[in-house]
């Protein structure tokens, strides 16, 4: 509980947001975009939001490691999603835990469980609190008669380090920040950089299938987990600590992915790599985004392995200031800890001239990173644009290079029907490829329209179901790495085998008997 608190009402910690340079920027583009005049500006204060007293009350044992004020119930309340922003700016949260507890050891972590199933308290594990999904808030129905809110944040240590099998046991509630820092100091990095990267915990990535920055080979965080430790209502479920195994159904694919759902995760063995020596990278600009398409299958296919791999339409290129929108761009990089990679880029530098693709002069490697930082920094502009009445999100998907023409065309279509029915204006639908594979793309849509401030989330959601339908309809899957949460159940309903559901649904009854960790998600 200790260190920076958490901003309630936005991204980061108190007193962080964007900078006015930032401000000025987004102003133009959704001023000039959306025709707007007014650019209200709004800073939520805790008494601006009414809240019930808690329901309950921690036993003495746990009391000093629990808390109640108000700040800190409402900083545990939501995630990171518009519709989230937008019931803060309303100052209508309507589920709020009762209580947050901040567990220091396992032992504290199984005696919050009991706690919860005997006060018949849902219990919701939180870690970097960065879902946009609706993972972390407390929207449980009426048969629980509160809310505990479980903060994994400090279970935050670098246990050991192996450095003969390039490994390292680390707690679940450790923010990549300070992790990287520990693993660094050993010349060594977990390489996995998400979005979130600021505030992600290693748990809450494990416990979401996370997606790292890194565009090829190593994309997932289930790529560098070695084993999981997970604290149940039922008990400890940990795997053994093996390079690999043929021993039936890997435990750890219990875990990973299970969203709190199953228990809690609060050790894992982790997979580490050298820190990269090698460097090199180019920009590649494209009149035609299928072929840029085409090209990147080409690179994913070659076994050239480029760490970065993204293809950014030329709509989003302009939206951002990569380039004016002339072109699409790829923006190909590669990197090595152990040998250099000049000869690598080389040949993905034939491959995408084959495809048409020539390397983009006019694009800076400044253009390049300010789009990189800005993507980082994205998550601090939605408390800025909310007020404004403009809704921006993002979805993402993944589908095979067959599918994919096809598939891009129909999202895109739907996508911007909705807006325009939603709202009356077109609106804007870019794409970008954040991850590829040998047999296809993971396509990640930004969508951006101009809102009604009193009708915001049912204009999202008209906007978001339409898009989800989409995804389904056409083969693709409800989320490639923004895990699945409140918000995709009814689509990973549909895409998941129904045996399957009934086999986690049994798998969920032996490791949470009584049914309280974090309801509504994964399981119904």
């Amino acid at each position: 509980m200790a260190g920076k608190r958490l901003k309630f009402w936005g991204w980061g910690y108190d007193g962080e947001g964007a900078t006015e340079a930032e401000r000025a920027a987004i102003k133009r583009f959704y001023g000039e975009m959306f025709a707007l005049e007014a650019f209200p500006e709004d800073v939520p204060r805790v008494e601006d939001y009414a809240l019930g007293k808690p329901r309950v009350k921690p036993p003495k044992s746990l009391a000093a490691i629990c808390a109640a004020d108000p700040h800190t119930r409402l900083a545990h309340a939501l995630g990171k999603s518009f519709p989230d922003a937008v019931r803060v700016f309303d100052r209508k949260i309507p589920h709020v835990p009762d209580v947050v507890a901040f567990p220091r050891s396992e032992k504290q972590v199984a005696a919050v469980m009991d706690w919860a199933a005997a006060a018949k308290a849902a219990l919701i594990p939180f870690g970097g609190g960065s879902s946009v999904v609706g993972g972390v808030e407390p929207a449980v129905d009426s048969k629980y008669k509160a809310a505990i809110t479980l903060s994994t944040t400090a279970l935050d240590k670098v246990v050991e380090i192996d450095k003969t099998s390039r490994a390292a046991r680390i707690q679940g509630g450790i923010r990549t920040p300070a992790m990287e820092e520990a693993l660094g100091k050993a010349g060594l990095t977990l390489r996995h950089f998400p979005q979130s990267f600021q505030m992600a915990t290693l748990g809450g990535m494990i416990a979401t299938r996370s997606g790292g920055h890194f565009a090829t080979l190593y994309t997932h965080i289930d790529d560098f987990v070695e084993s999981v430790r997970m604290v149940t209502p039922s008990g400890v479920m940990e795997s053994r600590r093996l390079p690999g195994s043929g021993a039936g159904p890997s435990p750890d694919r219990l875990a990973i992915g299970s969203e709190g759902a199953l228990g809690v995760i609060t050790e894992a063995w982790m997979r580490l790599q050298d820190k990269p020596r090698f460097r090199a990278g180019a920009p590649v600009a494209f009149a035609d985004f299928l072929n840029a398409a085409e090209a990147v299958r080409a690179l994913a296919q070659s076994g050239l392995n480029p760490s970065n791999c993204r293809l950014v339409d030329a709509n989003e290129c302009r939206a951002n200031g990569v380039n004016d929108g002339s072109a699409h761009l790829l923006v190909l990089a590669f990197e090595s800890a152990h040998y250099d990679v000049a000869p690598k880029m080389a040949r993905a530098l034939e491959i995408v001239r084959d495809h048409g693709g020539t390397v983009d002069a006019s694009v800076s490697a400044e253009a390049v990173s300010a789009w990189r930082n800005a993507f980082i920094r994205m998550p601090y502009f939605r408390e800025v644009i909310t007020p404004w009445a403009v809704i921006n999100d993002t979805f993402e998907t993944a589908i095979t290079w067959d599918r994919f023409p096809a598939f891009h065309a129909a999202i895109m279509a739907a996508t911007e029907s909705a807006i325009e029915a939603a709202t009356g204006w077109r609106g804007l639908v870019t794409c970008r490829f954040t991850h590829v594979y040998p047999d296809g793309p993971a396509p990640y849509y930004s969508f951006h329209a101009k809102g009604e401030r009193k009708a915001l989330i049912k204009q999202w959601w008209q906007i978001k179901k339409a898009a989800s339908d989409a995804v389904i309809a056409n083969g693709g899957t409800i989320t490639h790495h923004h895990a699945v949460g409140r918000d995709h159940m009814k689509w990973y309903e549909r895409q998941r085998p129904k045996l399957f559901g009934a086999a986690l649904a049994a798998a969920k009854s032996v490791l949470d008997p009584a049914g309280v960790m974090n309801p509504g998600v994964i399981v119904r």
